[in-house]
């Protein structure tokens, strides 16, 4: 068995755990400052979340447009729970951080012909709940464009080491006199090829980790977004809230070579519609704004449809534009769709909704701050209070570049030095290696089946209910194999996923009406005030878990 080294790396001031947009966009803003980063990256340096975003940011960057048209469609898509502080700190810094991208390098698309009569140099698309044009984007692979661009400037940076293929294990906790809760002083973290738990000491860690859509049977993400830095804010101490509220992308593609390949809401945004088999429209019925609803609503629709009709999927139809015009606006979707067979110009799409962004998450402030000290959240798995009880389209990558930037200055500006300490070693004098690894695959299976059934896009006390009894006992099994045997990857996830898997249920159960992505048939009205679900560990907890619920008005 491999030894653990407590101490195999120099001391970093800011260790970053996670790579996607948030995470590098800090490390390189941090760079300039004299600071020693270290990014942890799960996979390849590139690989997550925004590397798969397709549709782009929005930002107020037309002339017709305005902050406060921005301000209200966002307010309006989060049914009642967005923090306007917050929504206008994120939009009124939106032409900011586009311009901070631009000038990185990042190809967004240029405006043909009139498109950009407005005095704005690249095309922009409309996305559901957005009143006006705003989505700036690189053709349909924005996240690509942006992810690959800061990957290659971050390898460039000297102020900046990479660790690729390592996960983060647990937040290491010392004892503070000026703080209750304790100071975070750095990170354990498993170096995945060398099968080592690894001590990366620091003076601030930055989670940047996404969001946790692999509870659920099918995500649109890849398979890095197990929720690894809310279940360890959590168990470190932090609050998480609006837990419940988890964005199902409506449009799925449906087939059994491509299980998590999204097909852009931008489609949508360009007229195409959604049809039944016998190709009928059916968004009308559901709502006056059609397909351009927000997420929440067309998602909904499609699920109820989908049960009305005992069909296993519903249809995208853009044949009204020709295949010119596909291929110049969807060149990335329209080649994977035509590798699979399938031709977009000619026929509609098979779609479903899945599994798709984590609204809620580690509270933070306007800087990125969570309740520990030395730890802030940045991205997806930071609530900030943007989204709301619905995050609406194109928002969320702006939200880690304006965050990732805000928490950057913040930690820029402190002039507080702290003492190093000698951090214990990663212990593992009491487990063994396990030759049960089945036992995980099970366990994970289970786990995202029953969220998917019960937890869904419908839900109803009596499923919550009988979720809870399942992930109670699954936990508790979780504990006893964690406590016996060497971390692995799968072991890690699957461990993190279930912490999740319980908070989102609890947070559900805890929520009496519908609003926003929660929809419960025992409570299908609105309550007249939004109160945000706030869940705080208790100071003494089991191994399952301590909760305290608590609401948090506006």
């Amino acid at each position: 068995m491999p030894d653990t080294d407590s101490q195999p790396y120099p001391r970093f001031d800011v260790v970053v755990v996670g790579s996607g947009a948030a995470g590098l966009t800090l490390a390189l803003r941090l760079a300039h400052s004299g600071q020693r980063i270290a990014v942890i990256s799960k996979g390849a340096l590139a690989e997550g979340s925004t590397l798969y975003a397709q549709g782009g940011i929005s930002a107020v960057l037309d002339a017709d447009d305005s902050v406060e048209a921005h301000v209200a469609d966002t307010l309006a898509a989060g049914a009642g729970l967005c923090d306007e502080a917050a929504v206008r700190h994120t939009v009124s810094h939106s032409r900011e951080a586009i311009e901070w991208l631009i000038d990185r390098g990042v190809p967004f698309t240029r405006a043909d012909g009139n498109e950009g009569d407005a005095g704005y140099a690249y095309h922009l698309n409309r996305e559901g709940g957005h009143s006006h044009r705003r989505i700036i984007h690189a053709e349909d692979a924005t996240g690509r464009a942006v992810e690959t661009t800061l990957e290659g400037l971050t390898r460039k940076t000297p102020e900046i080491t990479v660790f690729e293929h390592h996960m983060a294990v647990e937040l290491i906790m010392m004892a503070d006199d000026d703080e209750p809760r304790g100071r975070c002083r750095g990170v354990y973290v498993l170096d995945i090829k060398a099968d080592v738990v690894r001590t990366f000491a620091a003076d601030r860690v930055v989670l940047a980790t996404g969001g946790a859509n692999l509870v659920y049977l099918y995500s649109s993400n890849p398979h890095a977004a197990s929720g690894d830095g809310i279940a360890m804010a959590w168990r470190a101490g932090a609050r998480v809230a609006n837990m419940e509220f988890m964005q199902f992308h409506p449009t799925c593609l449906f087939h059994p070579q491509a299980r998590s390949f999204l097909i852009s809401e931008a489609l949508r945004g360009e007229g195409a519609v959604l049809r039944l088999a016998d190709g009928s429209r059916f968004m009308p019925r559901h709502d006056a704004r059609a397909e351009l609803a927000p997420r929440d609503v067309v998602a909904r629709a499609i699920d109820a449809e989908m049960k009305r009709t005992g069909q296993p999927h519903v249809w995208l139809d853009i044949t009204h534009h020709d295949k010119a015009f596909i291929e110049k606006h969807f060149p990335g979707i329209n080649q994977r769709c035509l590798e699979l067979g399938l031709d977009m110009s000619r026929d509609p799409l098979p779609v479903v909704p899945a599994a798709h962004y984590t609204c809620g998450g580690v509270i933070t402030d306007l800087a990125g701050r969570t309740d520990i000290a030395g730890v802030y959240a940045v991205g997806e798995c930071a609530f900030t209070g943007l989204h709301g009880a619905n995050r609406m389209a194109s928002n969320s990558l702006l939200e880690c570049i304006v965050y990732a930037s805000a928490a950057a200055a913040d930690i820029a500006t402190r002039d507080e030095t702290l003492e190093p300490l000698a951090l214990p070693s990663w212990d593992e004098s009491r487990v063994t290696d396990s030759d049960e690894e089945v036992i995980v695959a099970h366990n994970w299976q289970e786990l995202r089946r029953f969220m998917w059934d019960y937890v869904g896009i419908v839900r109803t006390t009596k499923r919550l209910e009988r979720a809870l009894h399942r992930i109670e006992l699954l936990r508790r099994e979780i504990h006893d194999y964690y406590g016996s045997f060497r971390v692995t990857p799968g072991l890690l996830e699957l461990r993190n996923l279930a912490q999740l898997a319980e908070l989102i249920i609890r947070s559900a159960l805890d929520r009496r009406e519908s609003r926003g992505l929660h929809f419960i048939r025992d409570y299908p009205h609105t309550l007249p005030r939004a109160m945000h679900t706030v869940l705080s560990p208790e100071p003494k907890r089991t191994a399952n878990g301590g909760f305290g619920v608590s609401y948090r008005p506006l």
